[in-house]
Parts: C-alpha cells; sequence; structure tokens
C-alpha cells in the first residue's frame, strides 16, 4: 500500500508531467514566427516567455540540489530585464532546444527521488528555517513551478490563431 508521501508526491508530479506535456503541444504548434509576436500590443512575446520558462526551471536544478544550472546566461535576458530590452536573444530554434533538455534533466532527476525526499528542504531555506516551516520544501518548488507554467502557457495560448 502507498504512503500519504507517495501519493500526494504523485499528485503533484502528474499535474508537473501533465502541464510539460501541454508546454510543449503548445509550442510545438506554433511557428517560430508565431512565437516572435507579442501576446498583445505592447506585451511579452512568446520567445520572451519561452526563454523565461526555460530560465526559472533551468534554476530548479541548483534549487532541488541537482547540481548547477544549464544555461545561467539566460538568467539577464529572461528573469532580470523585461522583453526587448537586450539587443540579441538566442533564437527561437535554439530556446525550444533549451526547452527540451532542460525538462529531460529535470525529469532524469526527478526519477531518482524516493518520496520522502521530496519532503525535504529546498536549498534556498536554511535547516533552521526548514524547522519552522517545513512546507518549503522540494515538493512545493514543483507545486509553484507547475502554477507559474501554468500561468504563462494562458498568455501563449493567445498567440494560435
Amino acid at each position: 500500500m502507498e504512503t500519504q508521501e507517495q501519493i500526494t508526491t504523485k499528485i503533484v508530479l502528474d499535474s508537473w508531467y501533465s502541464r510539460i506535456d501541454s508546454a510543449d503541444k503548445l509550442f510545438n504548434g506554433l511557428t517560430d514566427d508565431q512565437l516572435l509576436q507579442e501576446i498583445a500590443p505592447g506585451k511579452n512575446r512568446g520567445v520572451y516567455l519561452l526563454g523565461h520558462l526555460i530560465a526559472v526551471h533551468d534554476k530548479m536544478l541548483p534549487l532541488l540540489d541537482f547540481g548547477p544550472q544549464m544555461y545561467p546566461q539566460l538568467n539577464d535576458p529572461f528573469l532580470a530585464k523585461p522583453d526587448k530590452s537586450v539587443a540579441e536573444i538566442l533564437s527561437v530554434q535554439e530556446l525550444r532546444e533549451y526547452w527540451n533538455a532542460t525538462n529531460v534533466k529535470l525529469t532524469a532527476h526527478f526519477n531518482t527521488l524516493q518520496a520522502e525526499e521530496w519532503f525535504q528542504k529546498h536549498t534556498s531555506v536554511t535547516t533552521e528555517e526548514f524547522i519552522n516551516e517545513p512546507h518549503r520544501n522540494r515538493l512545493n518548488v514543483i507545486l509553484s513551478r507547475t502554477n507559474h507554467l501554468s500561468y504563462h502557457l494562458g498568455q501563449i495560448a493567445l498567440l494560435k490563431k
């Protein structure tokens, strides 16, 4: 019989994988030209949101204690700065490749953890803080990133015509 930790972990990870699958389908269904368009006049372009999501997911590697980021060069143009403030960014094709590689690497690490390991602290919380706030664990990171992804997928879906 599965423990509550195993059941909870499966629910959260199933949600994550479902959103990743939805994102893959959305990105694969949009042309490069569509991703270069603004979501709405004066708003972010799809390519910026793709880069933003890659950077956020890439930062999960060190946050979950899986090792260093693969693409730290994405932090400045896609996290620290707004869209269109950086003269040159990677091509849509390069970003599509980074998206896939980042999520493959996360999945590989996710598959190594036992359910109880998801309830351990992530790296931006101290041991002392974690004692008082045990909800600041690895699984909670997945929950927050799943919600973040869902939010931006709703925006990117507006590019479909």
